[in-house]
């Protein structure tokens, strides 16, 4: 074979060379995947305390009215729940935005809105039915899984928890669920709808993390935290990110759960 003739027949073969390394390189070290990109929205945790014996008036609010002019004025709303010993009449909500200024816009343009005005004027004419309001606007964490709404078939228990951690301590915290309690979490039956650290100081940012999880049931959920708490990969983790003092405050500030149902008019449910 001449050189010319051997030069060609090389650079036919070139590339076929190159994928056959590929292709052993990608069988060595397994598929490749895409890393998500952390949600940028801007999400919004409010919760209402209804007045007494108004609680059932302002689910119909929602049911009928609010929620469709949330969504008119670009409010994705993720999901509404009721605690389950709810002796404060609360009705908890999920709200996305595109942005913190997007959600300062919609409850502006909300709020101005001429129909909820008048559903604000005509529900309300024996009485308010809200007499407080707290908000906590949020950012999902790095390791969320995607945040959107969640359905089943059957009525699921949703578990809202809350922690808070000593000064310094947020970031450890955060480390030991993205490397191992969102997994053992996954491993124990536990489905996560997303976690949250608050946007601003007088709401925690630097010591709070805010985060949903949803069970089959209470019963259900008391089960696989039994199993969570003494799985001994749960056990090693909690020890090695605890060499230097606890990562939440002690009991019962550290760590609070409330366990909620979905409203009927709830996208997630």
């Amino acid at each position: 074979m001449g050189k010319i003739e051997m030069l060609n027949t090389m650079k036919t073969l070139l590339p076929f060379s190159l994928l056959a390394v590929g292709l052993a390189l990608l069988a060595a070290t397994g598929p490749i995947r895409a890393q998500a990109a952390p949600d940028s929205r801007c999400f919004e945790l409010r919760v209402y305390y209804a007045a007494p014996g108004k609680l059932d008036a302002l689910n119909a609010r929602f049911r009928d009215h609010t929620m469709a002019i949330f969504q008119r004025h670009g409010m994705t709303s993720l999901g509404y729940w009721l605690p389950v010993d709810n002796t404060d009449n609360k009705l908890v909500y999920l709200l996305a935005f595109p942005s913190r200024e997007a959600a300062r816009a919609s409850w502006r343009e909300f709020g101005a809105d001429p129909e909820w005005k008048e559903v604000a004027q005509q529900s309300e004419a024996n009485g308010r039915l809200v007499t407080k309001v707290e908000s906590t606007f949020l950012t999902a964490t790095d390791f969320s899984p995607p945040i959107k709404p969640s359905t089943a078939a059957e009525p699921r228990a949703f578990e809202l928890r809350t922690y808070q951690t000593p000064p310094g301590k947020l970031d450890a915290l955060l480390a030991r669920f993205r490397d191992h309690t969102c997994q053992l979490f996954a491993k124990h039956g536990m489905t996560q709808f997303g976690y949250f650290v608050p946007m601003d100081a007088d709401k925690g940012a630097d010591h709070t993390l805010i985060y949903l999880l949803i069970h089959k049931s209470q019963d259900a959920a008391r089960r696989s935290f039994q199993a969570f708490l003494a799985d001994p990969d749960w056990i090693a983790a909690k020890a090695a990110s605890e060499k230097d003092g606890p990562l939440t405050l002690p009991a019962p500030d550290g760590v609070k759960s409330v366990f909620m149902k979905a409203t009927d008019y709830s996208p997630s449910k």
